[in-house]
């Protein structure tokens, strides 16, 4: 079982900037900002894949399956690009965070209930 403590602490992992792959795809980002067409394009392409796959997830939520797994991916892609997408996806993972602590609160009651049972 995972707790809120190791899931917050993978998350901050995962989001260092020292991390080689960030290092690689800030230099990327870079080169396509020093060019105004290829940037302007990057962020339409990032735009489109990210809301189609923002889209899709939605789709998917009623679904069985990682419906808003999809959905949350689409949401990082275009947090890669646009602050607004970047301010909802941290808004998304303090509302999974609350979730989780209320989730593990609720099974804790469940279990000392049915202990005492």
């Amino acid at each position: 079982m995972v707790t809120e403590q190791e899931l917050s602490r993978d998350i901050v992992a995962a989001e260092r900037p020292d991390r080689p792959i960030r290092r690689w795809l800030r230099a990327l980002r870079r080169r396509i900002h020093d060019r105004p067409v290829l940037r302007r394009t990057y962020r339409v392409l990032v735009g489109v894949l990210g809301g189609t796959i923002a889209v899709v997830g939605l789709a998917l939520v009623p679904l069985p399956g990682p419906g808003w797994l999809v959905v949350f991916l689409g949401l990082a892609i275009l947090g890669s690009e646009f602050a607004w997408a970047r301010r909802l996806a941290v808004f998304a993972k303090r509302q999974l965070a609350r979730f989780w602590a209320w989730w593990q609160a609720r099974r804790a009651a469940k279990a000392a209930a049915g202990g005492a049972a």
